[in-house]
């Protein structure tokens, strides 16, 4: 017998952690279910298993999020057509390019043909696979409906992966446009202000004052340039990892949030990825305490998470999931007002994924709009660094060769 961590849902929505003992981690996940409890988690507690946090840093997964939804589209698609699970498992075998993927696939493939659920086999691969994910596929089976939950988890995740693309590449261009702005500065104050120092100094013109700040910006930059690099770069990494303690972060995220339009924007996002998430759920047949408690882990910021967790609280007490997204006053309010909708028609799950459809389209118009004017701000930041250095430096040299001509 091994001893196992787990952690699961009440069908309370209560979340649970604690240990067993059993031959295997299937045996825990079977006597989890036998109790009415969703399992989320279960691990060797011996701690045999663990790898330290460097090297699971820099160890590729097996299984990235693209590979994930690749694997999902076809598995759906196979079932549909007919296709037994261990039958279109085999087929899924040489989908990913690389070996370690390959033998993910074929260790579900060979845990399924041992008689064990999709969803157990999916929990033994280390983390590859979200507790979302898992969760859909285990209502799915349970519900007697894999082909339809892998569809609309496959929507889900599509869906989810184009919205985080489409951030992160309409913020690339901006990103590599304020690089250049500093690294085109300390290129002019590093190497080329430095070079007309001495003449500067050594001219019988008094200098305006923002040459002065110029020069001495370029010795302290030439003298310690690599050491305030480093200094800042350390520091930097000290500010991350305190963030990412609870309360930090929970006032860094209520900061961002008071923002007037960073703060509507990060709402929108956040609640277009929490009506997704929790009308996939619903959508598969999974509770609405037990929805609740996996997708307040899909939602990025803390407050809105207390949020979620406070919610789910006031739903346990009988209140209506829109009111009491409401009294946080954190949600969008037509978020709110479409959910209390879908409430009142018995069409929750429905109208969940419809708020996330709405709040995706205005996270896509206000990031194009916040775009078109930083694009244009930047390069006007450029252009006015480099002309103030520029002008530094040829203002002086141009007194001093009037004052030469006048000599």
């Amino acid at each position: 017998m091994a001893l196992f961590r787990y952690k699961a849902l009440s069908a309370a929505g209560e979340t649970l952690a604690g240990s067993m003992e059993a031959a295997r981690a299937e045996d825990v996940v079977a006597r989890l279910q036998e109790q009415g409890h969703l399992p989320v988690e279960v691990v060797d507690g011996t701690g045999g298993g663990a790898e330290s946090g460097l090297a699971a840093l820099f160890r590729a997964k097996p299984l990235d999020e693209a590979a994930v939804l690749q694997f999902t589209q076809q598995l759906a698609t196979l079932l549909g057509a007919g296709q037994p699970l261990d039958r279109a498992l085999g087929h899924l075998v040489e989908l990913p390019e690389r070996a370690e993927g390959r033998r993910v696939i074929e260790r579900i493939r060979d845990t399924v043909r041992g008689g064990l659920p999709l969803s157990a086999a999916l929990e033994q691969q280390h983390g590859l696979f979200p507790r979302l994910y898992v969760s859909l596929v285990r209502a799915g089976e349970a519900g007697g409906g894999l082909q339809p939950a892998l569809a609309r988890l496959a929507d889900h995740l599509e869906r989810s992966a184009a919205l985080r693309a489409q951030v992160i590449s309409a913020l690339v261009y901006p990103l590599l446009l304020l690089a250049m702005v500093v690294a085109v500065c300390v290129l002019l104050l590093a190497f080329v202000v430095p070079q007309f120092d001495d003449l500067l100094r050594s001219a019988e013109v008094a200098l305006p004052w923002y040459t002065e700040i110029v020069l001495a910006v370029g010795r302290l930059l030439r003298a310690w340039g690599l050491p305030l690099f480093v200094a800042g770069t350390f520091l930097l990494l000290l500010l991350l990892r305190h963030l990412r303690q609870p309360e930090p972060r929970a006032a860094f995220d209520a900061w961002l949030l008071d923002r007037p339009r960073l703060g509507d924007f990060m709402a929108r996002f956040e609640t277009a990825r929490l009506a997704r998430t929790l009308g996939t759920l619903l959508g598969n047949g999974v509770p609405l305490l037990v929805a609740l408690g996996i997708a307040r882990q899909s939602i990025g910021n803390r407050v809105l998470g207390l949020a979620v967790e406070s919610a789910t609280e006031a739903v346990k007490a009988g209140q209506g999931l829109g009111a009491a997204l409401a009294r946080s006053k954190r949600f969008p309010r037509l978020a709110v007002q479409m959910v209390q909708v879908g409430e009142e028609s018995g069409e929750l799950g429905g109208m969940l994924l419809k708020v996330a459809d709405t709040f995706d389209t205005e996270t896509r118009r206000a990031l194009e709009r916040a775009l078109a004017a930083l694009v244009p701000l930047i390069t006007l930041l450029m252009a006015g660094v480099v002309g103030i250095v520029i002008l530094a430096v040829l203002v002086p040299i141009y007194q001093l060769t009037s004052s030469a001509g006048v000599l």
